[in-house]
């Protein structure tokens, strides 16, 4: 069993993963302090490391490009990190990423469109949603879902939840389950 603290070798205590909008930063932030462990969220990490935004590694390299960095971050990430890790909403959709993902405890954070909308606007920060959001939101999950789900060890709705309220309910199904959180 893999502790909060990452004990038994470094690795991510939980992964979040899910859509745009879903709330895998926010629920992230409320799991870690909850966990009292780190977030690390790889897109954030590789707008760090690039020094540049993910819409400007889009529009100047493409999204293969994209793709590759953040196969890499998410590598390094399962690696090294110990706490809380949250990947962007396509990184499970490249199968060497799924792949590492095997063996790790992954939390698919499901949402509706309505409260997608909500939360991130459906602007133009999100490359893939510049072009009619809506419909395309609903294509990409249309394709991603199946990938989320096969990968979780368990869902977690956070439509009209509180991100506080979500990370209880992670906590408290990782350990009923048997996936070794201990505090």
């Amino acid at each position: 069993m893999v502790s909060a603290a990452g004990t038994e070798g470094t690795r991510p205590c939980v992964v979040l993963t899910g859509p745009p909008g879903s709330g895998k930063t926010t629920v992230g932030r409320a799991l870690a302090a909850l966990l009292g462990v780190e977030l690390r969220d790889t897109d954030e990490a590789i707008e760090v490391h690039q020094g540049r935004s993910i819409s400007d590694i889009f529009l100047d390299e493409g999204e293969p490009r994209f793709r590759e960095l953040e196969r890499a971050e998410v590598a390094a990430s399962l690696a090294s990190h110990s706490g809380v890790l949250s990947l962007g909403g396509g990184a499970v959709m490249d199968p060497m990423t799924a792949a590492a993902l095997v063996g790790h405890t992954v939390v698919f954070l499901d949402v509706g469109i309505a409260a997608a909308a909500k939360r991130v606007g459906f602007d133009r920060s999100r490359p893939l949603l510049a072009l009619n959001p809506r419909a395309q939101w609903i294509a990409m999950m249309g394709a991603r879902r199946p990938t989320y789900e096969r990968l979780a060890t368990f869902s977690v709705q956070t439509t009209g939840r509180a991100p506080q309220d979500i990370a209880a309910e992670i906590v408290q199904r990782m350990e009923s389950n048997g996936t070794g959180v201990r505090r």
